[in-house]
Protein backbone atom coordinates (compact mmCIF):
# COMPACT_ATOMS: atom_id res chain seq x y z
CA UNK A 1 0.00 0.00 0.00
CA UNK A 2 1.04 3.25 -0.62
CA UNK A 3 2.24 6.21 1.50
CA UNK A 4 -0.42 8.48 -0.19
CA UNK A 5 -3.24 5.68 0.55
CA UNK A 6 -2.08 5.74 3.76
CA UNK A 7 -1.94 9.75 4.40
CA UNK A 8 -5.30 10.50 2.72
CA UNK A 9 -7.49 7.50 4.65
CA UNK A 10 -8.77 9.10 7.69
CA UNK A 11 -10.22 6.01 9.32
CA UNK A 12 -7.86 2.72 9.43
CA UNK A 13 -10.01 -0.20 8.33
CA UNK A 14 -9.08 -1.97 11.95
CA UNK A 15 -11.11 1.15 13.90
CA UNK A 16 -14.90 0.60 11.37
CA UNK A 17 -15.03 -2.69 13.92
CA UNK A 18 -16.93 -2.09 17.75
CA UNK A 19 -14.52 -3.14 20.52
CA UNK A 20 -15.64 -3.70 24.02
CA UNK A 21 -16.64 -1.41 26.52
CA UNK A 22 -16.58 1.21 23.47
CA UNK A 23 -18.44 3.96 24.93
CA UNK A 24 -15.64 4.66 27.12
CA UNK A 25 -12.58 3.12 25.94
CA UNK A 26 -11.73 4.02 21.81
CA UNK A 27 -8.84 2.06 21.19
CA UNK A 28 -5.77 -0.62 23.07
CA UNK A 29 -2.30 -0.42 21.82
CA UNK A 30 0.57 -2.38 22.53
CA UNK A 31 3.67 -0.54 22.08
CA UNK A 32 7.63 -2.69 21.99
CA UNK A 33 10.79 -1.06 22.33
CA UNK A 34 13.62 -3.03 20.81
CA UNK A 35 17.64 -2.05 19.86
CA UNK A 36 19.73 -4.44 17.88
CA UNK A 37 22.87 -5.83 19.93
CA UNK A 38 25.94 -4.54 18.86
CA UNK A 39 24.57 -1.02 17.73
CA UNK A 40 24.91 1.88 19.94
CA UNK A 41 21.38 3.12 21.19
CA UNK A 42 20.32 5.91 18.39
CA UNK A 43 21.36 9.17 20.22
CA UNK A 44 25.27 7.60 19.74
CA UNK A 45 24.85 6.22 16.48
CA UNK A 46 26.87 7.31 13.83
CA UNK A 47 25.51 8.40 10.07
CA UNK A 48 27.17 4.97 8.92
CA UNK A 49 25.43 2.93 11.28
CA UNK A 50 22.05 4.37 10.88
CA UNK A 51 21.35 3.70 6.98
CA UNK A 52 22.55 0.24 8.38
CA UNK A 53 19.93 -0.47 10.36
CA UNK A 54 17.07 1.27 8.03
CA UNK A 55 18.75 -1.34 5.44
CA UNK A 56 18.45 -4.32 7.79
CA UNK A 57 14.99 -3.22 9.03
CA UNK A 58 13.52 -3.12 5.61
CA UNK A 59 15.26 -6.54 4.98
CA UNK A 60 13.33 -7.89 7.59
CA UNK A 61 10.20 -6.20 7.05
CA UNK A 62 9.72 -7.27 3.14
CA UNK A 63 10.04 -10.91 4.41
CA UNK A 64 6.96 -10.45 6.88
CA UNK A 65 4.74 -10.21 3.77
CA UNK A 66 3.50 -8.12 1.20
CA UNK A 67 0.43 -6.53 3.39
CA UNK A 68 3.47 -4.55 4.57
CA UNK A 69 4.95 -1.49 3.39
CA UNK A 70 8.36 0.62 4.36
CA UNK A 71 9.45 4.16 3.70
CA UNK A 72 12.54 5.64 4.59
CA UNK A 73 11.07 9.08 6.13
CA UNK A 74 13.94 11.19 3.61
CA UNK A 75 11.55 9.85 1.09
CA UNK A 76 8.18 10.82 2.84
CA UNK A 77 6.20 14.37 2.77
CA UNK A 78 6.40 16.12 6.16
CA UNK A 79 2.91 16.68 5.74
CA UNK A 80 2.81 13.05 5.11
CA UNK A 81 4.66 12.35 8.42
CA UNK A 82 2.17 14.71 10.23
CA UNK A 83 -0.80 13.26 9.38
CA UNK A 84 0.53 9.70 10.57
CA UNK A 85 1.01 11.26 13.40
CA UNK A 86 -2.18 12.38 13.91
CA UNK A 87 -3.39 8.92 13.07
CA UNK A 88 -0.93 7.78 15.99
CA UNK A 89 1.31 5.66 13.75
CA UNK A 90 4.38 7.63 14.82
CA UNK A 91 4.80 9.16 17.40
CA UNK A 92 5.50 13.52 18.32
CA UNK A 93 8.92 12.31 19.37
CA UNK A 94 9.77 10.90 15.91
CA UNK A 95 8.67 13.76 13.90
CA UNK A 96 11.36 15.66 15.15
CA UNK A 97 13.91 13.60 15.01
CA UNK A 98 17.68 14.37 13.16
CA UNK A 99 18.29 10.71 12.62
CA UNK A 100 18.07 9.01 9.36
CA UNK A 101 14.59 7.19 9.99
CA UNK A 102 12.06 4.80 8.39
CA UNK A 103 8.89 3.43 9.22
CA UNK A 104 6.60 0.77 8.21
CA UNK A 105 3.20 0.15 8.52
CA UNK A 106 0.90 -2.56 7.81
CA UNK A 107 -1.94 -2.70 4.95
CA UNK A 108 -4.98 -1.96 8.32
CA UNK A 109 -2.81 -0.12 10.40
CA UNK A 110 -3.62 -2.21 13.52
CA UNK A 111 0.59 -2.78 13.11
CA UNK A 112 3.42 -0.16 12.03
CA UNK A 113 6.45 0.44 13.36
CA UNK A 114 9.26 3.61 13.84
CA UNK A 115 13.07 3.02 13.20
CA UNK A 116 15.40 5.23 15.01
CA UNK A 117 12.92 6.77 17.16
CA UNK A 118 14.01 6.42 21.15
CA UNK A 119 15.03 3.41 20.87
CA UNK A 120 16.37 1.27 17.12
CA UNK A 121 12.70 -0.53 16.80
CA UNK A 122 9.55 0.50 18.07
CA UNK A 123 7.07 -1.72 17.30
CA UNK A 124 2.88 -0.42 17.54
CA UNK A 125 -0.55 -2.46 17.08
CA UNK A 126 -3.68 -1.48 18.05
CA UNK A 127 -7.45 -2.88 18.78
CA UNK A 128 -10.57 -1.05 18.78
CA UNK A 129 -11.94 -0.63 21.97
CA UNK A 130 -10.80 -2.56 25.43
CA UNK A 131 -9.21 -4.85 24.07
CA UNK A 132 -5.48 -5.61 24.95
CA UNK A 133 -4.79 -9.18 24.67
CA UNK A 134 -5.28 -8.84 20.32
CA UNK A 135 -2.92 -5.75 20.26
CA UNK A 136 -0.24 -7.57 22.51
CA UNK A 137 -0.84 -10.90 20.64
CA UNK A 138 -0.49 -9.02 16.78
CA UNK A 139 2.38 -6.67 18.61
CA UNK A 140 4.46 -9.58 19.82
CA UNK A 141 3.91 -11.37 16.08
CA UNK A 142 5.58 -8.79 14.73
CA UNK A 143 8.46 -8.87 17.23
CA UNK A 144 8.72 -12.35 16.40
CA UNK A 145 8.90 -11.60 12.35
CA UNK A 146 11.25 -9.29 13.03
CA UNK A 147 13.81 -11.35 15.34
CA UNK A 148 13.51 -13.70 12.74
CA UNK A 149 16.25 -11.43 10.68
CA UNK A 150 17.56 -9.21 13.35
CA UNK A 151 19.42 -10.38 16.72
CA UNK A 152 17.79 -7.76 19.69
CA UNK A 153 19.92 -6.68 22.95
CA UNK A 154 18.80 -8.91 25.37
CA UNK A 155 20.33 -9.47 28.97
CA UNK A 156 19.91 -12.67 30.83
CA UNK A 157 18.79 -10.65 33.93
CA UNK A 158 17.54 -7.15 32.51
CA UNK A 159 15.50 -8.48 29.89
CA UNK A 160 15.40 -6.46 26.29
CA UNK A 161 17.46 -3.51 26.48
CA UNK A 162 16.07 0.12 26.15
CA UNK A 163 17.62 3.71 25.38
CA UNK A 164 15.32 4.99 28.38
CA UNK A 165 15.63 2.57 31.69
CA UNK A 166 12.33 3.11 32.05
CA UNK A 167 11.16 0.51 29.51
CA UNK A 168 13.70 -2.30 30.89
CA UNK A 169 12.46 -5.76 30.54
CA UNK A 170 9.64 -6.45 28.50
CA UNK A 171 10.03 -3.13 26.66
CA UNK A 172 6.18 -2.97 27.16
CA UNK A 173 3.90 -0.19 27.06
CA UNK A 174 0.13 -1.28 27.07
CA UNK A 175 -2.54 1.95 26.86
CA UNK A 176 -6.07 2.37 26.15
CA UNK A 177 -7.35 5.48 24.83
CA UNK A 178 -10.58 6.40 27.46
CA UNK A 179 -12.92 9.19 26.72
CA UNK A 180 -13.76 10.56 30.63
CA UNK A 181 -16.41 13.40 29.64
CA UNK A 182 -18.39 12.21 33.04
CA UNK A 183 -15.89 12.23 34.66
CA UNK A 184 -14.31 15.75 33.50
CA UNK A 185 -18.28 17.86 33.62
CA UNK A 186 -18.50 16.14 37.34
CA UNK A 187 -14.94 17.94 37.93
CA UNK A 188 -13.97 14.38 39.47
CA UNK A 189 -10.90 13.74 37.20
CA UNK A 190 -8.36 15.06 39.38
CA UNK A 191 -9.50 12.37 41.99
CA UNK A 192 -8.75 9.69 39.42
CA UNK A 193 -5.66 10.83 38.17
CA UNK A 194 -4.53 11.40 41.41
CA UNK A 195 -5.26 7.75 42.04
CA UNK A 196 -3.94 6.82 39.14
CA UNK A 197 -0.61 8.25 39.61
CA UNK A 198 -0.69 6.40 43.24
CA UNK A 199 -1.40 2.87 42.08
CA UNK A 200 1.78 3.30 39.42
CA UNK A 201 -0.37 3.88 36.32
CA UNK A 202 0.39 6.78 34.03
CA UNK A 203 -2.31 8.98 32.40
CA UNK A 204 -1.09 11.18 29.22
CA UNK A 205 -3.09 13.68 26.87
CA UNK A 206 -4.35 12.37 23.44
CA UNK A 207 -0.65 11.89 21.77
CA UNK A 208 0.96 10.74 24.32
CA UNK A 209 3.42 12.24 27.01
CA UNK A 210 3.74 15.41 26.95
CA UNK A 211 0.40 16.44 25.53
CA UNK A 212 -2.40 17.92 26.39
CA UNK A 213 -5.91 15.27 26.81
CA UNK A 214 -7.46 17.66 23.37
CA UNK A 215 -11.41 16.18 23.63
CA UNK A 216 -11.84 15.04 27.14
CA UNK A 217 -9.61 11.85 25.47
CA UNK A 218 -6.87 10.49 28.22
CA UNK A 219 -3.78 7.69 27.26
CA UNK A 220 -3.75 5.21 30.50
CA UNK A 221 -0.70 3.21 30.60
CA UNK A 222 1.78 0.73 32.77
CA UNK A 223 4.52 2.69 33.87
CA UNK A 224 6.22 -0.66 35.20
CA UNK A 225 8.20 -2.72 32.53
CA UNK A 226 10.68 -4.60 34.30
CA UNK A 227 9.68 -7.80 36.71
CA UNK A 228 6.24 -9.13 35.26
CA UNK A 229 5.70 -10.79 31.59
CA UNK A 230 4.04 -9.32 28.93
CA UNK A 231 0.82 -10.45 29.68
CA UNK A 232 0.42 -9.92 33.10
CA UNK A 233 1.10 -6.43 32.18
CA UNK A 234 -1.47 -6.22 29.53
CA UNK A 235 -3.93 -7.44 32.49
CA UNK A 236 -3.06 -5.34 34.53
CA UNK A 237 -3.75 -2.09 32.35
CA UNK A 238 -6.88 -3.76 31.35
CA UNK A 239 -8.55 -4.28 34.77
CA UNK A 240 -7.26 -0.48 35.66
CA UNK A 241 -9.17 0.39 32.56
CA UNK A 242 -12.81 -1.43 33.58
CA UNK A 243 -12.60 0.34 36.84
CA UNK A 244 -12.15 3.66 34.76
CA UNK A 245 -14.83 2.40 32.86
CA UNK A 246 -17.00 2.06 35.85
CA UNK A 247 -16.49 5.20 37.38
CA UNK A 248 -16.72 6.51 34.15
CA UNK A 249 -20.66 5.38 33.26
CA UNK A 250 -21.33 6.19 37.34
CA UNK A 251 -20.44 9.57 36.58
CA UNK A 252 -22.33 10.31 33.62
CA UNK A 253 -25.08 8.37 35.42
CA UNK A 254 -24.91 11.01 38.06
CA UNK A 255 -25.00 13.95 35.74
CA UNK A 256 -28.06 12.25 33.77
CA UNK A 257 -29.75 12.49 37.13
CA UNK A 258 -28.91 15.74 38.18
CA UNK A 259 -28.05 17.88 34.83
CA UNK A 260 -29.58 16.06 32.04
CA UNK A 261 -31.05 19.45 30.97
CA UNK A 262 -27.38 20.63 30.00
CA UNK A 263 -26.20 17.36 28.92
CA UNK A 264 -29.04 17.28 26.32
CA UNK A 265 -28.22 21.10 25.50
CA UNK A 266 -24.74 20.29 24.38
CA UNK A 267 -24.81 17.24 22.68
CA UNK A 268 -27.25 18.98 20.72
CA UNK A 269 -25.86 22.41 20.41
CA UNK A 270 -22.24 20.23 19.28
CA UNK A 271 -24.71 18.63 16.69
CA UNK A 272 -26.08 21.71 15.23
CA UNK A 273 -22.72 23.08 14.67
CA UNK A 274 -21.13 20.07 13.37
CA UNK A 275 -23.82 19.98 10.75
CA UNK A 276 -24.00 23.58 9.60
CA UNK A 277 -21.04 25.65 10.83
CA UNK A 278 -18.98 27.21 7.76
CA UNK A 279 -15.93 27.96 10.06
CA UNK A 280 -14.47 25.45 12.66
CA UNK A 281 -11.02 26.37 14.50
CA UNK A 282 -9.57 22.96 15.63
CA UNK A 283 -10.20 23.93 18.91
CA UNK A 284 -14.20 23.78 18.61
CA UNK A 285 -14.38 20.93 16.45
CA UNK A 286 -12.45 18.58 18.75
CA UNK A 287 -14.70 19.97 21.64
CA UNK A 288 -17.77 19.40 19.62
CA UNK A 289 -16.99 16.30 18.61
CA UNK A 290 -16.66 15.14 22.43
CA UNK A 291 -20.02 16.15 22.97
CA UNK A 292 -21.32 14.70 20.27
CA UNK A 293 -19.48 11.17 20.89
CA UNK A 294 -21.10 11.53 24.72
CA UNK A 295 -24.42 11.80 22.77
CA UNK A 296 -24.01 8.75 21.40
CA UNK A 297 -22.85 7.09 24.34
CA UNK A 298 -25.31 7.93 26.85
CA UNK A 299 -28.05 7.18 23.96
CA UNK A 300 -29.32 10.41 23.54
CA UNK A 301 -28.18 10.38 19.49
CA UNK A 302 -28.23 7.10 17.28
CA UNK A 303 -25.76 8.15 15.25
CA UNK A 304 -22.72 8.80 14.51
CA UNK A 305 -21.00 5.64 14.78
CA UNK A 306 -17.80 5.70 16.33
CA UNK A 307 -15.85 4.52 13.68
CA UNK A 308 -17.31 7.98 11.65
CA UNK A 309 -16.75 10.25 15.37
CA UNK A 310 -12.86 8.41 14.88
CA UNK A 311 -12.32 9.67 11.41
CA UNK A 312 -14.12 13.50 12.61
CA UNK A 313 -11.09 13.69 14.89
CA UNK A 314 -8.72 12.92 12.10
CA UNK A 315 -9.94 15.33 9.58
CA UNK A 316 -10.19 18.19 11.95
CA UNK A 317 -6.49 18.14 12.52
CA UNK A 318 -4.15 20.35 10.22
CA UNK A 319 -2.03 17.95 8.90
CA UNK A 320 -4.87 16.29 7.06
CA UNK A 321 -6.23 19.13 5.91
CA UNK A 322 -3.36 20.24 4.18
CA UNK A 323 -2.94 16.78 2.28
CA UNK A 324 -6.64 17.04 1.22
CA UNK A 325 -6.22 20.51 -0.16
CA UNK A 326 -2.55 19.34 -1.32
CA UNK A 327 -1.43 23.24 -0.35
CA UNK A 328 -0.20 24.58 2.84
CA UNK A 329 -3.34 25.97 3.67
CA UNK A 330 -4.09 29.30 5.37
CA UNK A 331 -5.85 29.40 8.74
CA UNK A 332 -8.95 30.97 7.20
CA UNK A 333 -8.65 27.53 4.43
CA UNK A 334 -8.59 25.11 7.44
CA UNK A 335 -11.37 26.93 9.28
CA UNK A 336 -13.56 26.67 6.04
CA UNK A 337 -12.07 22.90 4.82
CA UNK A 338 -12.61 21.47 8.18
CA UNK A 339 -16.07 22.31 8.70
CA UNK A 340 -16.52 21.40 4.98
CA UNK A 341 -15.61 18.16 5.67
CA UNK A 342 -17.02 17.25 9.14
CA UNK A 343 -20.75 18.33 7.08
CA UNK A 344 -19.60 16.08 4.52
CA UNK A 345 -19.10 13.06 6.63
CA UNK A 346 -22.15 13.78 9.20
CA UNK A 347 -24.63 14.12 5.90
CA UNK A 348 -23.03 10.52 4.34
CA UNK A 349 -23.82 8.86 7.48
CA UNK A 350 -27.23 10.72 7.88
CA UNK A 351 -28.21 9.85 4.57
Amino acid sequence: MSMNEHATRALPPWMEADGPLQDVILSSRARLARNVSGLHFPDRMTQADQAALIEQVGSAVAKMGGSWGYFPVSEVAPVDLQVLMEKHLVSPQFLQGELQRALAIRQDEAAALMVNEEDHVRIQAFSPGLDVEPALATALEVDDGLENELDWAVDSRRGYLTACPTNLGTGLRISVMAHLPGLVLSESIGHLLQALAQAGVAVRGIYGEGTSALGELFQISNQVTLGEDEQALAEGVRKVAEQVVEQERQARKRLAAEQMPRIQDRVWRAKGILENARLLSADEAIAQISALRLGVEMGLLKSPSYATLSALQVVSLPGFLDRTAAQDLSREGRLQLRASLIRERLTREDG
